[in-house]
Formats: C-alpha cells, structure tokens, sequence
C-alpha cells in the first residue's frame, strides 16, 4: 500500500517522499488508519518494521488537525516513553524530519546529560516530548512537566521495559495521566506482565500483528559455533579475517566483558568501538557515529543497544554471550537485515551455554544451523601476541629479520631480556705477618654444637582471689 492512500495529509506526504519512501510497510499499512480514527491500538512488531512512522505520522497529523494559538507553559499534548537513549533519539530524529512542513514542536529528555537545556525547553512547553522514564518522572518531580492536557500517550518497547525493569516507572508514569486520551502500545513480545500492563492501560483497543511474537527477521541466515569459553576471543578474531564481516554488531553479556573484547580486538588489527551504560552519552553517540559512517567496523555492545540502533547495512550481528533470554535474542539479531536487505546471524556457544541455545530454539521455532568451528591459533586464544607473532607492521621482528643470535640482548627493554650482570671479583685476604696469632675460625651456626639447658622446673598454676584456673573472673 502506498502512504498516498493512508488519507495522509500533504505535509506529510512531502516529508515522507522527501525521505525516498512511497510504500508503507504492513505495520504502518495496518496501524495507521485506526490510530487516525482514533483508537487506542496495540503493535506487536519487531524492531526494524517500520514502527516509528507507524504512530509518528498519524500523531502529527492529529495534533496539527488542532494546532494550539499558544503553547501553555510546562504543558505537552503528545507522550512517548522508551527505554533507551539511543531509541529516544532516534525517535526524535523521525519527528523532526517527519514533521519538517508542520508547525509542531518536539524534544526529546533522557538521563546522562545536562539537563538545564531540557529544563528551558520544558518551561516554554511543547507539542511531542520522547522520553526515558528515568528522567521523565525527575522532571515531573520538580513541576516541569505538566499532562492534564496531554491528548495521546505511547509506549514503545514495552517488552524491554520489563527486561530493564523500568515497569514501575512507567507505572507511576501512567497514574499521573489524565484519563481522557489515546493509548499507543508497542512491543515486540508479550510475555504476561506485559500483556497485563496492556489490558490496564488500553480501551477497546485495535489490535496489529505483522509477525508472530518471538520470531526472527526472514532474511537473517542464523549460525550457531560450539565453543569453548576460553576460544571465544579468537575464534572472533578468526572469523573477522573474513572481510565478509563488513559492519558487525557483537553483544556481549556484560560491561567489563565489552571492554576487554575491544581491547583484544584492537591489539589484533581490528578497528572497534564500544558502548554500554557506564560510556557517556557523548563518548556512546561517538561511537555510533564511527559506527555508522564505517570509521569503526566492529561494534561490541551490550544489550542497552539491542534495540533503538537503527543502523542500516549491518552485515553481521555476533552474540559472542547467549541472553539468557529468548527475547534478548530476537531484539539482537533484529539489527541485521533491516529494511529488506539480508544479513547473517552468529552465535557463539560455549558448553555452560547450551541451556539458554535450546530456550531460544524453542522460542524461534527452528534449528540453528551448527557450523564445524575453524581452528584457531594458539596465539589467538584469548592472550594478546607478542611484537614477533605481530610482524614488523605491528613493530614486531616478524619472520623477515630472520633468527635472534644466541646471547645477543632482545630490543623489547624487558627486566628478563637484560644481560646478566658480571659477578664483582673477590677481594684477596691481606698477608698475615708472622708473629701475628692467627684469628680463631669462625663456627656457622648451624655448626655450632648446642648448649644443653638446664631442665625447667614444674608450672605451677595459682589463681588470684576471685579468678578461675582458666583466667575467667568466677566472681559474682
């Protein structure tokens, strides 16, 4: 179907031609026509569908339908939670583009940055505020956001709030909501805390799915490489010779896992880039950046950009941990083969792991391909090479030096690799004159015969008034 007969309005079918689009996806087909009605709705899609313009489009054009003569200060008129920066951002971005022929105004507020900008531009007031809850509610706390006017509420990625464990948040969030607005509710999965947060907040609602729940992207190729732990970091660094691997994503399970990947990554040659929720906003939008533009071909990650990364051309998304979540999964390798293009899957399993590997075939419904594991070098297991095994590119010798001699020092200036210090000669004993007695031999120690001590004679044990043999005070 193509957005001309979605009954859009002509600002916004500018905006979107301006973008190179013409036909909608099936989630934007389905959900579009009764949010304009509006209903509250209900998406179930993956990330990568489609689902920003989904609700972004009819939500511009209701609020333009009834444009406000001035905008009351701290009052909004459109909500949309998510649990991410990058996500909010990224939302962000759609509406100004979206909205570029419309006179609306929109911000986007999240945590790890200033936030006396986002306080001046929350005191002016504005139409669509995308936020994180975090945030948000210490916004609401201080008096700077006010939602008595507010017309339509969205909550996008409602499944990862829960894997956050931002529910009671977005909880607090809802209950300061007034009671007469739209609902719009999206989530890739529906797990029942979910669906129960969905049937509190949402009236007679149209229901969209485009996919089953838990499923994968079609045109992913998924491959699954048993391994063990300890192999993990060069089989890696072995798959990446394969210039194949053009834009990888790899999400690994923890903060500090991350950081040492990169940092073995970058020993070995490769160019990569890091981000999770210890990296500051500035250093984690740096990263996307190099990411995006192909300054950085690898990207280690954990799951806070699982979702919300709208990157295009990831060739390879690479689960160097298995979540421990089926879900986790989906919203992983959904970063690949978006927007119609294809793209690979690899997962690396070691033997602790293949509880989590059966959870999420059972979840996806199918097999991963097992691939026989390549062999990997000894020196790749997971230590850094040393300057020879490198080569002269890296400031090793390389093989092109050809063998070090035998006793000559080594050029690496370590403590071991010095010569051995000569041993200082010993200086002579001075001539004994003759009628000098000759000094008594000293006798070491351990040579010496021991002095016999005189036999100890019996302990006796005595106790003062009032104390007991042990030491204890008896007295009452």
């Amino acid at each position: 179907m193509s957005f001309s007969e979605l009954n859009l309005i002509d600002p916004l079918l500018r905006a979107i031609a301006e973008e190179g689009y013409s036909q909608a996806t099936p989630i934007q087909a389905q959900a579009i026509p009764p949010i304009l009605a509006g209903r509250d709705l209900i998406g179930l899609a993956q990330t990568g569908t489609g689902k920003t313009a989904a609700f972004g489009l009819p939500l511009l054009q209701r609020l333009a339908a009834t444009p406000r003569a001035a905008r009351a200060p701290r009052q909004i008129r459109a909500l949309i939670v998510t649990p991410t920066r990058e996500l909010a951002s990224q939302i962000g971005e759609s509406f100004d583009r979206y909205g570029r022929h419309l006179d609306l105004l929109n911000t986007v507020i999240f945590g790890g940055v200033n936030a006396r900008p986002q306080e001046d531009t929350l005191r002016r007031g504005i139409d669509i505020l995308v936020a994180t809850p975090g945030r948000l509610l210490d916004h609401m706390n201080q008096g700077l956001v006010r939602l008595d006017a507010l017309e339509v509420f969205v909550l996008d990625e409602a499944d990862r709030m829960l894997d956050m464990g931002f529910l009671p948040d977005v909880r607090r969030i809802i209950r300061a909501l007034p009671k007469r607005r739209q609902n719009l509710f999206f989530s890739a999965t529906m797990p029942p805390e979910v669906r129960q947060l969905a049937a509190s907040l949402l009236t007679n609602p149209a229901e969209v799915a485009v996919v089953p729940p838990a499923t994968t992207a079609e045109k992913v190729d998924q491959q699954v490489y048993h391994v063990p732990s300890a192999d993990k970091k060069g089989l890696l660094v072995t798959l990446l010779a394969d210039q194949a691997l053009a834009r990888v994503l790899v999400f690994t399970r923890t903060k500090h896992g991350a950081n040492r990947l990169v940092d073995h990554l970058k020993t070995y040659g490769t160019e990569a880039a890091v981000i999770h929720g210890n990296k500051s906003q500035s250093a984690r939008e740096k990263a996307l950046a190099g990411f995006r533009d192909g300054r950085v071909r690898v990207l280690v990650a954990t799951d806070i950009a699982a979702r919300g990364i709208d990157i295009d051309g990831v060739s390879h998304v690479v689960n160097y941990d298995l979540p421990n979540l089926p879900e986790s999964y989906v919203h992983r390798i959904g970063r690949t083969a978006r927007a119609g293009a294809a793209g690979t899957a690899i997962a690396l399993c070691a033997p602790e792991e293949r509880s989590f590997l059966t959870q999420i075939e059972r979840a996806i419904r199918m097999r991963i391909p097992v691939l026989d594991t390549p062999t990997i070098a000894a020196t790749l297991r997971g230590k850094p090479p040393t300057a020879r095994e490198l080569g002269p590119r890296h400031g090793g010798l390389g093989d092109d030096r050809g063998p070090r001699r035998e006793g000559s020092p080594r050029p690496s200036g370590r403590r071991d690799a010095r010569p051995p210090r000569a041993e200082a000669p010993r200086r002579p004993e001075p001539a004994r004159k003759p009628d000098e007695p000759r000094r008594p031999e000293v006798v070491r120690r351990s040579e010496a015969p021991r002095r016999a001590e005189p036999p100890r004679p019996e302990a006796r044990l005595s106790r003062l008034p009032g104390e007991s043999l042990s030491g204890r005070n008896v007295s009452r």
